[in-house]
């Protein structure tokens, strides 16, 4: 079981301080649904150039858009991506894959739609984007904390990520382990830089498994 205390081990604060964060702000995190794909479309070219301009020209982000960065409708139909709402309005989205795609759009080359082991295979975090002016505000790690429920109560024991230049730090800060660098390429001779990263959740699953095993131990003593 994914326990606050397995979330406090994999280096995230307990999602209860997240729920009042939300309260706090009238935020809604939610599944996202079909008819939230206009909406996604927007928010996610509102971020791309709000918040990755830092590290990538507009010539760049441009033709990043709509491939790299963009809906990936699998993961809504598998009911894996979150976003948050507030008043209405998407301000932010991210979410986490069964199936081998690390990264892109529905419209990206190299997609590969065949479903992981999570004996054997990394779980994917995926397509985190937030609003320009709802930044550093929990935002990012409410989803982040949401999707690594997910993920260990599918029985994965390991994540995998394409982490953009602006998102390794984020992502650092919550224990996942930078990696191999690679330009995914582009349309008129660009290329986009990314960083893999990685997380391994197979120490919280056995500390879980061992808090279990004693509580066991302690409700047949108790029994006796």
């Amino acid at each position: 079981m994914f326990s606050l205390g397995s979330s406090i081990a994999l280096g995230f604060l307990p999602l209860l301080e997240y729920i009042s964060i939300l309260l706090k702000e009238n935020w809604k995190l939610r599944l996202a649904r079909e008819n939230d794909i206009p909406g996604l479309e927007k928010l996610i070219s509102l971020s791309v150039h709000g918040l990755q301009a830092s590290h990538y020209s507009v010539a760049q982000m441009d033709a990043a858009l709509g491939s790299v960065f963009g809906v990936d409708r699998q993961l809504i139909r598998d009911r894996t991506y979150f976003i948050v709402e507030l008043d209405g309005e998407l301000i932010g989205c991210g979410g986490w894959s069964k199936r081998k795609t690390l990264f892109g759009s529905d419209h990206h080359t190299t997609r590969d739609d065949t479903e992981l082991d999570p004996m054997t295979d990394a779980a994917r975090v995926r397509a985190f984007f937030v609003h320009p002016d709802h930044a550093r505000r929990g935002i990012g790690r409410a989803i982040l904390e949401a999707c690594e429920k997910a993920i260990y109560d599918a029985g994965f024991t390991a994540i995998e990520l394409a982490a953009t230049l602006p998102g390794v730090l984020f992502y650092a800060a919550f224990g996942y382990v930078p990696g191999e660098e690679s330009d995914v390429p582009l349309a008129n001779g660009l290329s986009l830089q990314i960083v893999r990263m990685t997380k391994d959740l197979s120490k919280c699953r056995e500390e879980d498994r061992r808090a279990n095993s004693k509580a066991a131990v302690r409700a047949r003593s108790r029994r006796k």
